[in-house]
């Protein structure tokens, strides 16, 4: 094994490994490089810990010995509606260069991941491809809901409920302190737990293991189980990330996304994480596998129950037994055994009845009534036909942008607004808690993509929005920023190119009108000062606005988001670190 190599060629590593605490007896055994995000960060790390010490008690039991990592990530919740949201996506990069940092300074034979979380996760399946030995990733799980199902993407509207003065200082704290009684990632498919799906949809995590209730004694079984499972791939040939992650993987968990509902961030992390393995994934791969996908989880932002309620109804297994005939099939997983292989497999287990046997305690506990029905839809009765996402393009977003549509009032599908733009969320935010917005309008919040300020979340906004009874089904949100994956409403996010590289969301000037069609995916300036205009006197109006564009100047001019402002691709390519720039 590599680790056993590496002890030939360093003399230095048996004393300073037996001075970490490793026994003469643990050096011969296979090196397990066990990852994690635990931290104080938030609640999606802040039990990674004991889930750490499953694992390494896993790998103990399989002959193997784990060394503990550790690259903490940060939360953007906590971050919200601050600069410091803007750190959040490139901290995906810095998590990943710390994998390919820390596993490739000392060589191991196989890997345990874990994190939870937005952009943890993310940067996890980012660095296990880089350092491609065999791996398997454990997710951190969901938190429970509070009293009456309250969770935590519910705090934007109470916010924004407090700021219009339609509720009291009083029912806001009730909310604060009661969204999140338990650690796990938030409980709606936001981006952690739309990531965490994706894990397990791509072969990298045990069959079911994704989005369990993190005070579930099941997930620790699941982290002693990944722990033993390591050991064996590390025995096994053709197991690398590299060998049995394929462009099908991808295909599948994209169909995986659509049932579910999943977050948009995922259009940022799904070609981040596919360029890790030489495979190109667009804006364009998931608008065709969206397109007449069955949409079947009613689970919040855009359904009715809380994430815990997922693994409930049987999790990605019984989303992928619903939409079978669409998925290949045939691809490897980190079992050793194909994806179709894992399903037969869990249903000859009792998978499914353990799960019912959660539900049932379930219901008992809230009082409630809820059948797996209700959670995941059958095929024949979806929620939706046409996926959950739709990519618009136009002269205003030529690479594209992106909407999340189960998630958008109908009176939003097909309409032709009046810009209103603006520079920063600060400004914008203020002038739709006061009303300054009307309906009709498509409010663009600009100079917030990667190159602008770090690709921030525009949460708060979007909340203000979707909560105002009038201007939640009347008005749009534009922008080249992103939205929490708890967003909902009628927001487009990504919008391609930004403005800060001169993307024509840059030109945007009040008055001009703006066609929105989510069912042709169109998203064009058509007009001027409230005049339609053809395409060709548009294109030339465009023209002469970009001759008189400048750039702003850097909002960071050194540290991190300096380098990422240099470095990163478009929103719509995954915003990953691009090398191969002048």
């Amino acid at each position: 094994m590599i680790s056993q190599e590496m002890r030939k060629l360093a003399p230095e590593m048996d004393p300073l490994r037996l001075g970490t605490g490793w026994t003469v007896e643990d050096l011969a055994k296979p090196q397990i490089f066990v990852e994690s995000t635990f931290g104080d960060s938030h609640p999606g790390s802040g039990h990674l810990d004991k889930l750490v010490a499953a694992a390494c008690e896993g790998i103990a039991a399989a002959g193997g010995h784990g060394a503990r990592y550790f690259c903490t990530d940060m939360c953007d919740g906590e971050s919200q509606g601050t600069d410091g949201i803007n750190y959040s996506l490139v901290s995906r990069e810095m998590i990943a260069n710390m994998i390919e940092i820390q596993a490739n300074a000392t060589p191991f034979d196989a890997g345990v991941y874990m994190a939870s979380c937005d952009k943890g996760l993310p940067g996890n399946l980012m660095g296990l491809a880089r350092v491609n030995i065999p791996a398997v990733v454990v997710t951190g799980g969901t938190m429970a809901a509070g009293p009456n199902m309250l969770t935590l993407e519910q705090l934007g509207m109470y916010s924004a409920q407090y700021e219009r003065g339609e509720i009291d200082e009083a029912k806001l704290q009730w909310a604060k302190q009661n969204a999140c009684p338990s650690c796990g990632a938030c409980s709606f498919i936001g981006t952690a737990s739309t990531m965490q799906i994706m894990a397990e949809a791509l072969g990298l995590s045990l069959p079911g293991s994704a989005l369990l209730p993190a005070t579930s004694p099941d997930l620790i079984d699941y982290a002693r189980r990944a722990g033993e499972q390591a050991v064996k791939l590390a025995h096994m040939e053709g197991m690398r990330p590299r060998d049995i992650v394929t462009l099908k993987s991808f295909e599948n968990a994209i169909l995986v996304h659509a049932a579910v509902s999943g977050s948009t961030n995922c259009l940022l992390h799904l070609p981040a994480i596919a360029h890790e393995y030489g495979i190109e994934i667009t804006g364009e791969t998931f608008d065709r596998l969206h397109r007449g996908a069955r949409y079947l989880l009613d689970v919040r932002p855009a359904g009715r129950w809380p994430a815990e309620f997922f693994y409930y109804a049987g999790g990605v297994p019984a989303i992928m037994e619903e939409i079978k005939e669409h998925l290949h099939l045939d691809v490897m997983t980190i079992t050793g055994k194909t994806l179709g292989e894992n399903l037969e497999e869990l249903k000859r287990n009792g998978f499914y009845e353990r799960c019912q046997h959660w539900l049932d305690q379930a219901n008992q506990r809230c009082g409630t009534h809820i059948t797996k029905e209700d959670i995941i839809r059958p095929y024949d009765k979806a929620i939706g036909t046409d996926g959950s996402i739709a990519i618009l393009k136009g002269n205003l977003a030529p690479e594209g942008a992106v909407i999340k549509h189960t998630a958008c009032p109908k009176e939003m599908f097909s309409a032709v607004l009046n810009a209103r733009p603006f520079d920063s969320e600060e400004a914008c935010i203020d002038a739709v808690l006061h009303h300054k917005v009307k309906p009709g309008d498509a409010v663009f919040i600009r100079y917030e993509g990667p190159k602008g300020s770090g690709m921030p979340e525009m949460f708060y906004t979007s909340e203000a929005i979707s909560s105002d009874k009038e201007l939640g089904r009347s008005i749009a949100l534009i922008t080249d920023g992103r939205f929490s994956g708890a967003s909902t409403g009628p927001v487009i996010g990504h919008c391609s190119p930004e403005a800060q590289a001169g993307g024509p969301i840059a030109l945007v000037e009040e008055g001009d009108l703006i066609q929105l069609d989510v069912k042709e995916r169109i998203l064009a300036i058509v007009g001027v000062k409230g005049e339609r205009k053809t395409p060709e006197e548009m294109d030339a109006i465009l023209a002469e606005r970009k001759k008189s564009w400048k750039p702003k100047a850097a909002k960071y001019p050194s540290g991190v988001l300096r380098l990422f402002s240099e470095l990163a691709e478009s929103p719509m390519k995954g915003a990953y670190l691009s090398y191969d720039k002048k």
